[in-house]
């Protein structure tokens, strides 16, 4: 009952976002030569997604990721505000023209609003994080009218596990974020319509695999332009006013000289699906016909390129967006331009506008590593079921060519590096849902290396441990002491002043430090063969960890998560 409630809800929200952002580009783009002003309509958005920000106390745009690590780093709880900030901040920024989608801020709209409902019913872990999981496939399912899609994305995504008692409320939830935003929004037609006039042919499979290796390069190439352009944003983190004006004005000037890059780009898309590339490339500031095929080949090149620099610039400066719409789109005019080229240059004639679906699928497939979802959105917004092989040969081989050169996709790869990245690996989600401060034991009794083997046997005499963690004046810990490597001098009462602890301790033979993974901590004790483990803040003490006390802990999380 709970999924289909969020899906109802989520769906309605997925309208409003859809119409709220719509009605502005309507408003702001509309009067004759009003492209003129496209240079500084990016800007007025982000500033207003600023100005929200600074009034309201909103940290927006932290999207997917941050909803990956609230579920295996905060028990799947995220604030309420999470509910409203994404979906405000996404309408102003795509309906002034950023050049990014709505579907990431209603993916995570709609997993705040799981997480806050499943707050109030008081669920527990696994029902809050599968609430969660049933409103993004939600948000999905009605911001593309297309409900497999929806629920294939949340499996692949945030590696939930398939069960029947997991599958059952998926589909009740995603069933109802497309019928919610079909009976609000009167719209239950394709997002990108496609005719399919040509059925496969078996003779075109090398051109696809063809493909697939071009979206693997530009998937790769789409994740590093994204990190090394908003990293350059990110160093001026306390000048958001200068982040916004310096990216708002590189991307109205973009905008302005290429206005397909204005907003989500799905008019270019569709253009390229009928074949009417005309459309796309006379949209220039100079409105210059390409009449010359290898000028065309540039446009087309240099637009598919250029939008990435586009979207990044757009997230960089501090606006809020997916990067759904983006990689559409660039897979479409990347699909249509190899194709055009294969043509060109004799090689081979096939249709542009079938290879502009299947660029979109072997793009969304490398820069999301989610094969299964590419095919099933790519066939469920474009009614291209007839051409389901080629579709799956192109995201099945983009997938795997991209993994081949960056093992994470570009939600997963900051999440991969802290350790914080659930997986369909059991063994990993389970450390990763771990907390290292729940198993340090701090009962040990601390000795100092100036003290001496008289000392010790005071403390002794006070211990339950056999363990002693050695420190120095500034309690950074410099060694660590067991028992068995003073007990015998302690009844010889002629040491006890000449034998110092810095005598007797030992090198720990690993330390952990208090922000390591479970993941590591384990790798770490499997690697010394050690049974307890030092952990430090900074070089300073903090306490031990024990192999017992991690498999007792592993042991309850596995029965939380399981049952």
């Amino acid at each position: 009952m709970l999924s289909i409630v969020v899906g109802l809800i989520t769906g309605l929200v997925a309208v409003m976002l859809k119409y709220s952002a719509h009605k502005i580009q309507q408003f702001v783009s509309s009067g004759e030569n009003n492209h003129v002003y496209y240079f500084v309509f990016p800007l007025i958005g982000i500033l207003i997604v600023l100005l929200i920000r600074r009034i309201a106390k909103l940290p927006m745009g932290e999207g997917v990721p941050a909803l990956l690590y609230a579920i295996s780093r905060r028990n799947g709880i995220l604030p309420p505000n999470k509910m409203v900030d994404n979906a405000v901040g996404s309408a102003v920024t795509v309906g002034f023209g950023g050049s990014v989608g709505l579907e990431g801020p209603i993916v995570s709209t709609g997993a705040a609003i799981g997480s806050n409902l499943a707050r109030v019913m008081r669920l527990d872990y696994k029902s809050r994080t599968l609430l969660m999981s049933c409103a993004s496939a939600a948000g999905i399912s009605a911001i593309f009218n297309a409900p497999i899609a929806g629920i294939i994305f949340t499996i692949e995504i945030f590696s939930l596990d398939l069960t029947l008692s997991s599958l059952v409320p998926l589909l009740l939830a995603s069933s109802s974020g497309a019928i919610s935003s079909i009976y609000f929004s009167s719209d239950n037609n394709y997002l990108l319509p496609y005719e399919v006039t040509e059925l496969f042919n078996v003779n075109d499979t090398p051109a696809y695999i063809g493909l697939a290796i071009l979206c693997a390069l530009f998937s790769v190439f789409f994740q590093k332009t994204y990190f090394k352009i908003t990293s350059l944003f990110e160093k001026k983190k306390n000048l958001n006013f200068t982040r916004a004006i310096v990216g708002g004005v590189l991307l109205g000037a973009l905008v302005l000289l290429i206005p397909p890059l204005y907003g989500e780009g799905y008019e270019t898309v569709n253009a390229l699906l009928t074949g009417n590339e005309e459309l796309v490339v006379h949209q220039n500031l100079f409105k210059e016909n390409i009449t010359n095929i290898y000028g065309l080949l540039a446009l087309l090149l240099a637009l598919s390129l250029v939008k990435i620099v586009a979207t990044s610039i757009t997230l960089g400066a501090g606006g809020v967006g997916g990067i759904f719409a983006p990689a559409l789109f660039t897979g479409s005019v990347l699909g249509y331009t190899y194709a055009k080229a294969l043509s060109a240059f004799d090689v081979m004639h096939v249709n542009p506008s079938t290879f502009s679906l299947m660029g979109m699928a072997g793009l969304l497939a490398g820069v999301l590593h989610a094969p299964l979802t590419a095919v099933f959105m790519i066939a469920e917004v474009s009614g291209g079921y007839k051409l389901f092989v080629p579709i799956m040969i192109t995201s099945a081989l983009a997938y795997f060519f991209t993994k081949s050169m960056t093992p994470y996709s570009i939600y997963h790869i900051a999440l991969a590096k802290k350790g914080d990245l659930l997986t369909h690996n059991k063994d990993k989600t389970i450390l990763t849902l771990m907390k290292l401060e729940s198993v340090i034991e701090k009962d040990f009794v601390t000795v100092y290396q100036t003290m001496n083997l008289g000392d010790l046997v005071e403390v002794f005499k006070k211990s339950s441990r056999n363990l002693y963690p050695v420190l120095d004046k500034d309690e950074r810990l410099v060694g660590v002491l067991t028992l068995e490597e003073f007990k015998q001098l302690l009844f010889d009462n002629r040491l006890h002043k000449t034998i110092s602890v810095r005598d007797l301790m030992l090198a720990p033979p690993a330390l952990i430090d208090i922000e390591e993974s479970m993941d590591s901590v384990m790798a770490k004790f499997n690697s010394s063969g050690a049974w307890n483990l030092p952990v430090v803040d900074k070089q300073r003490y903090v306490g031990f960890i024990s192999k017992s006390k991690i498999f007792t802990a592993y042991r309850n999380k596995l029965l939380e998560v399981s049952n």
